[in-house]
């Protein structure tokens, strides 16, 4: 008969973990998708290029990128987001360049046209690119939360170190704050 209680006992007990597992699996997805709901975003009209994204992020490499409207572009040859203030000459010369790792491609279009282009794998964030180009130039450089890199923290780091609380949760469907023609794009595909 003690036997047959502690079978039952263990079979008591081995129901209840499953069921237990079966519901923690189904809180975290139902969690899950109520925190998909909502992203991370950084709106471009508040942020003040503090450099925090570039360190702040719970990534080894940050989420945030830098991103370039090329409808806002001027094309200039002498481009305040890609030359470092004072720079001696307007080559592609690393000491030439405001980027610390070289992420902004410049390419000749015709004098005095380059086309500007960001190399994400290269970006770190620090948004040096897109003080200057707002410093002196039209703004088309700007910093957004990457999705297909973010891990949607519900405490975000970098959001919680932001000092003009430029992070903010945006809906998954758009989650995107975009500049110039591309932003007109992007509300039409959606």
């Amino acid at each position: 008969m003690a036997e047959k209680s502690r079978r039952a006992f263990l079979k008591s007990g081995l129901n209840t973990a499953a069921a237990l597992a079966i519901g923690g699996v189904s809180g975290l997805a139902l969690s899950k998708s109520k925190s998909d709901d909502m992203v991370w975003q950084l709106d471009p009209t508040v942020c003040v290029q503090c450099e925090k994204c570039a360190t702040n992020c719970v990534l080894p490499e940050s989420a945030v990128k830098a991103v370039h409207s090329f409808s806002m572009c001027g094309y200039c040859d002498l481009c305040s987001g890609y030359l470092e203030p004072g720079a001696k000459s307007r080559d592609t010369g690393a000491e030439s360049q405001l980027c610390p790792t070289g992420a902004i491609k410049r390419t000749f279009i015709e004098k005095p046209y380059f086309e500007y282009k960001i190399d994400e794998k290269l970006c770190i964030g620090c948004g040096k690119c897109v003080k200057g180009c707002g410093a002196f130039g039209n703004g088309s450089l700007y910093l957004q939360v990457r999705h297909d890199r973010c891990v949607n923290c519900n405490e975000c780091s970098i959001a919680r170190s932001c000092p003009s609380q430029a992070f903010t949760r945006v809906p998954a469907a758009t989650p995107y704050i975009l500049r110039g023609e591309e932003r007109q794009r992007y509300v039409k595909e959606i």
